[in-house]
């Protein structure tokens, strides 16, 4: 395969552009099938104007680029949206999935690729990030978070543009695909053995039972035997810690009943 290097001359729009505009386009390359669709808002009339990748620069300068321009809009801030909303549309498909998609980012969000070369840079360079201290950077982290929550919530978005349900579907697959994964990896708590498992189980077992108890119990006031107020609210455990009825004392709580063991209501 003889490979060429592009010219200036080989661009050949699908549609002639007289005045300046915004316009989507599509690079496709002459000697491979590799393609990078693209945004531009004209600087001047009939440029010629082949994109400005980043990641995949060294596939305009070996091989031979051509663009079909896909759709003109007006050269408005209206215009832009639009055009900017279409290409996300026709990337969005095919972005992260097609080995032959050049794009490396659609609406704001970077390709797993990129963001891991970009990270590599930054921590060797010791900068963006990497120059801060962890306090820092868990403050800024925090500050970000609640400022893209708070968007989403407002605009309805990501999350917030799900119903209750699908938010619990949503939850039981990535639990099931997080588990699947700890499983095969060996980690979390299929690192431990089942001894360890029981007692963890066990252990935030109570806890967690405490806590739900806590929450969840109602208030309640007695009179003891010898006259006594007792103000409570786990009536369970004030039953078995005082070798009562449950169901007796929560009769003599609702004025079912007089009296169960001495034990009366106020």
């Amino acid at each position: 395969m003889t490979c060429v290097r592009p010219h200036i001359n080989s661009f050949t729009p699908t549609k002639r552009i007289m005045t300046l505009c915004i316009y989507t386009y599509k690079i496709t390359f002459e000697e491979v099938p590799y393609y990078y669709y693209g945004v531009r808002k004209q600087k001047k009339e009939n440029e010629e104007y082949f994109g400005t990748p980043v990641t995949h620069k060294w596939m305009w300068e070996f091989y031979t680029p051509k663009k079909q321009i896909l759709e003109i809009f007006d050269y408005s801030d209206e215009g832009w949206i639009k055009a900017q909303e279409v290409e996300k549309r026709l990337i969005n498909p095919f972005y992260n999935n097609d080995p032959y998609c050049l794009n490396e980012n659609v609406g704001g969000f970077v390709s797993l690729e990129a963001l891991s070369k970009l990270g590599k840079k930054l921590y060797e360079t010791k900068s963006g990030m990497f120059s801060r201290t962890k306090e820092k950077l868990r403050e800024d982290c925090s500050k970000a978070g609640k400022i893209t929550g708070n968007k989403h919530y407002k605009n309805g978005t990501g999350l917030f543009s799900l119903t209750e349900e699908q938010k619990l579907e949503n939850c039981k697959k990535g639990g099931k695909i997080q588990g699947l994964k700890s499983k095969e990896l060996g980690i979390g708590i299929f690192s431990l053995t089942k001894e360890e498992q029981k007692e963890i189980g066990r252990k935030y077992g109570k806890i967690g039972g405490a806590v739900v108890s806590e929450k969840y119990s109602r208030s309640f006031t007695l009179v003891s035997p010898t006259g006594e107020i007792v103000t409570g609210k786990n009536l369970h455990k004030f039953c078995r810690d005082n070798n009562l009825t449950r169901a007796n004392i929560q009769m003599v709580i609702k004025g079912q009943r007089s009296q169960h063991k001495g034990w009366r209501s106020v």
